[in-house]
């Protein structure tokens, strides 16, 4: 790998920064702090302030949270004296404070990127751009690091988006979350298409998405869904690129096995290929997922260029909780991961190397 290229995809099951607040092993004190928290904000929304109150509720939250505001003053510059006098004098609100990754599933999340080492990783379920580059600096550095990143807010409304970390700058980029078929937006979160900019003058073009899940709604306007997603990728692919000669990769979470109707519009068009595919002829080796049974619903589907270069592929499994059991002890997991609670992620993380000089 050392003088080539590995691309990597990942759903990392919620990578959501955490409120300071809540990040405290001792549950009685957490909630001491949020019933304070709760009488701070009925406080503030008060016609006529208690100052001496609102100033020492918001001494014993100062580590916790901020006051923004946006019309008028709360607190004097230096925050010892309330200025207010009530709700009318001034605009704004309580914002909670971000603690620092420390938790065991986030850093055995990392440990499972740091274990692939790709140039480029997609990313699906990160919440923000922040939170990716707080998590990022935090726990991937050296020459495991990635100076470059992006995260685009997708349609789902929990926050849910994909994102890419790359060790090469980024070029273009061209979001799909407004894409519409019979006024409906076509993706549950995004496809994603961004452009890496490869050594040599290259661009590596990656599509990031996540489909449609199984576990919300019915199981056949799900699959219609997915379906709709898979044709809209297809079109994007048709209609922007040559996957005879550009360098094409459309990666992430399809929420639907190899085998499904509603990925065949995507899985079979022509000079795109699946990387597990194409290095694994057994299909039990490929699973990336585990729900009563091992499938594959994560991808690295590849234009015809990158198939050529492709020399190995495979899926990294140990920050699953598990495993042993799932693999008949074929396969072991990281000993820090020791529950479904601190598990890095239940999915697997899906690599490939191509010979193409970096």
């Amino acid at each position: 790998m050392a003088n080539g290229l590995r691309i990597a995809t990942y759903n990392v099951e919620n990578l959501f920064g955490r409120a300071r607040l809540l990040n405290m092993d001792d549950h009685l004190a957490a909630q001491a702090r949020i019933d304070a928290l709760g009488r701070l904000q009925a406080e503030l929304g008060r016609k006529t302030y208690d100052k001496p109150e609102i100033l020492r509720l918001y001494r014993e939250l100062k580590d916790d949270i901020r006051i923004v505001s946006t019309r008028g003053k709360l607190f004097n510059r230096s925050r010892t004296k309330v200025t207010a006098d009530g709700r009318g004098d001034w605009r704004g609100w309580i914002e909670l404070k971000r603690d620092r990754f420390t938790d065991r599933t986030v850093r055995n999340t990392a440990r499972v990127i740091r274990a692939v080492n790709a140039h480029v990783t997609c990313l699906v379920e990160v919440e923000s751009r922040p939170v990716l580059r707080r998590f990022a600096a935090d726990n991937l550095r050296g020459d495991r690091r990635y100076p470059h990143e992006i995260l685009v807010d997708g349609n789902d409304t929990r926050g849910i988006d994909v994102a890419l970390l790359s060790r090469f700058p980024l070029g273009g980029l061209w979001s799909h979350t407004d894409d519409r078929d019979a006024g409906r937006r076509i993706f549950s979160r995004d496809c994603l298409e961004v452009e890496v900019l490869l050594p040599g003058g290259r661009s590596l073009w990656v599509l990031l998405n996540h489909f449609k899940s199984k576990g919300y709604g019915s199981r056949r306007r799900s699959n219609e869904r997915r379906r709709t997603q898979a044709e809209r990728v297809a079109e994007i692919l048709d209609d922007g690129y040559d996957l005879r000669r550009d360098l094409v990769v459309v990666a992430g979470d399809l929420n639907d096995t190899p085998d499904s109707v509603a990925l065949r519009p995507l899985l079979e068009l022509n000079h795109l290929y699946d990387v597990l595919a194409e290095t694994h002829p057994d299909p039990d080796e490929r699973w990336t997922y585990y729900y009563r049974r091992r499938e594959q619903i994560d991808y690295l589907l590849v234009s015809r260029p990158l198939r050529n270069a492709l020399t190995a592929a495979g899926v990294e499994r140990r920050g699953i909780h598990g495993i042993e059991a799932l693999t008949g002890g074929v396969e072991r997991g990281f000993s820090t991961v020791t529950s479904p609670r601190n598990a890095a992620s239940d999915h697997g993380a899906v690599w490939a190397d191509f010979d193409i000089a970096t």
